[in-house]
């Protein structure tokens, strides 16, 4: 199957948490989606936001696939054999919060959730984009970098064809230029710290988010900031062990799952 390679792990856990799939866009990674989630046997699985870009299809752009048809159905049959299903919506499928609240078959539509971990840790899951307001600055700076972050996702497609064809493994052009840029990594500092601040206002242990395309898990200050990432650069999710532990895993590269534990060693 061409696309990137995707890494062998155990597929049976407590909780997943996946966001910014972006379905309907030509830069979704359907394949390697479609492929992890037939594998899967979760309790629970939240959807955290931009699972459809309507924005797409809004502007006449949908780029519909039969891999990106095989993800929805892959849920489908993840819901149909008891696993509980939690969307919470983004920015970019934000007409879907007006049935907030509304339970389909297997599928719960919420604005925002609270997830106990197996441990006990109480953790805020939402999209994120509602403190866009707290840390963009806003004007046409803002709107230029959506339009370039557009044609640097393209231009990650063509890199990767490229290295594929000559047997190479995906690398995100996408995230290794935004970590280069000082006022994007300044930019998801302050969206570090406008979630970890709600969270301890809301009296919690951590959140769980995604929309920044960054993952992460990461202790700060006693909170935790777990980001799940996307499906259009880094191809990541955060898993939950039947124990409480929480991974962040990738699924192109060898050797990329990291646990909470692992993390709180480095900190120490």
């Amino acid at each position: 199957m061409n696309g990137p390679v995707i890494v062998q792990l155990p597929h049976r856990h407590r909780t997943v948490f996946i966001s910014d799939l972006h379905l309907g866009s030509s830069h979704c990674h359907a394949e390697p989606l479609a492929e992890f989630l037939e594998a899967l046997h979760c309790e629970q699985l939240y959807l955290v936001g931009d699972v459809f870009d309507l924005q797409w299809l809004s502007e006449r752009r949908l780029a519909w696939t039969p891999a990106q048809t095989a993800v929805i159905e892959a849920i489908r049959m993840l819901a149909q054999h008891g696993t509980q299903v939690i969307y919470i919506p983004g920015n970019h499928d934000w007409q879907l919060r007006r049935f907030c609240g509304l339970v389909l078959p297997g599928v719960n539509i919420r604005r925002r959730a609270i997830h106990r971990t197996a441990d006990g840790r109480r953790l805020l899951v939402t999209h994120g984009d509602e403190f866009d307001a707290q840390v963009r600055h806003g004007g046409a700076r803002e709107w230029l970098g959506e339009w370039l972050y557009y044609r640097i996702l393209s231009s990650n497609r063509l890199a990767n064809r490229w290295r594929r064809s000559r047997g190479q493994s995906y690398w995100s052009l996408a995230s290794f230029l935004k970590r280069q840029s000082g006022s994007a990594e300044r930019y998801i500092e302050r969206f570090r710290h406008a979630l970890v601040s709600e969270a301890r206002r809301r009296g919690l242990d951590g959140v769980v988010c995604g929309h920044i395309h960054r993952p992460e898990l990461r202790l700060i200050d006693g909170i935790w900031y777990v980001n799940d990432g996307d499906w259009v650069e880094s191809l990541s999710a955060i898993t939950e062990s039947f124990s409480g532990e929480l991974e962040l895993r990738y699924f192109h590269r060898q050797n990329a799952a990291r646990s909470h534990g692992a993390l709180e060693a480095e900190l120490a």
